[in-house]
């Protein structure tokens, strides 16, 4: 098994000032308490020289998350050359521009809002990519499930920091490698796929995790990812559970602890995990508790 020490490639940064503020107010009691809060921003999003969306964003990785939203939508392609990204921080700007001549204009007339946090879209014809779509059969351990929950649940990250943000990691075998947080789960997604297409990182044996729900929106962008495997603490939408077992995605859902439904995709799993060494993540997280408490 890896060694859970093993570092992210790419790793939440919730200290980051950019990121957050302190917010001062009042409490239940009427005391005066003061919070973190992730600040949101707009980051136009251009290929070339069309505009194709402006996304509410916490503000980094706009690089990525341009790119990945263009690859998640059908509008770069796998063979496209990137020939530059020009980021503006002060206007909320990300130009993508590539070799290829393209215009999306009537593509453009077909957006269809999603079940997203901060109002996500996708384009009518993105679910035509997925006619005839088969993804590897490659194997999962439960094993590695579960310790990639403990992992990834105890990462520092923005969630712990301030909350109101989804998170999405990339993981290959029982190692976390990429763990990016936003306030809508989508970006998440398109930040990672877009450090994937940027750094030629293969997709066939990897295993997404997301803090949000399985819903058809997060199946339709981890199948044209290319990715087998999809894990969440969260539950299901029925559309959700069609399109993975019209693919052939592994959806797993409500991971907590010993527990984990999987709903699609079961003739990947090896069951090897021993539920004896197992940690109950309720027990885990009193423990966590008592340490804090010594610690304080």
């Amino acid at each position: 098994m890896t060694n859970p020490s093993t570092p992210y490639l790419v790793a939440p940064e919730p200290s980051d000032p950019r990121l957050t503020e302190r917010v001062s107010g009042l409490d239940h009691t009427g005391q005066p308490v003061e919070l973190s809060v992730v600040h949101e921003r707009p980051l136009t999003i251009f290929l070339n020289s069309q505009e194709i969306v402006t996304a509410m964003t916490i503000g980094d990785r706009p690089d990525d998350l341009a790119v990945g939203y263009l690859l998640n939508q059908n509008m770069l392609r796998r063979d496209d050359v990137v020939t530059g990204i020009d980021i503006d921080e002060d206007l909320g700007v990300a130009i993508v521009r590539t070799e290829r001549e393209t215009d999306y204009e009537e593509k453009m007339k077909k957006k269809i809002r999603t079940s997203g946090c901060a109002v996500g879209t996708v384009f009518g014809d993105l679910m035509e990519t997925l006619e005839g779509v088969r993804l590897p059969d490659t194997p999962v351990r439960t094993t590695w499930l579960y310790a990639l929950s403990k992992a990834i649940n105890t990462t520092p990250s923005l969630y712990l920091e301030a909350g109101a943000i989804h998170g999405c990691v990339l993981c290959h075998r029982d190692r976390p490698l990429v763990y990016m947080e936003d306030v809508g789960r989508h970006n998440a997604v398109d930040k990672i796929a877009g450090w994937m297409f940027r750094n030629d990182i293969a997709a066939d044996d990897k295993i997404f995790y997301t803090t949000g729900r399985l819903t058809s929106e997060m199946v339709i962008k981890t199948v044209h990812m290319g990715i087998p495997v999809l894990v969440s603490r969260s539950g299901f939408t029925a559309w959700g559970v069609e399109l993975a077992r019209e693919t052939g995605l592994t959806l797993i859902g409500r991971m907590k602890g010993k527990r984990f439904v999987v709903l699609a995709g079961q003739d990947r799993l090896i069951w090897d995990a021993d539920f004896g060494q197992v940690e109950d993540e309720d027990a885990r997280l009193r423990r966590k508790g008592a340490v804090a408490a010594e610690e304080a």
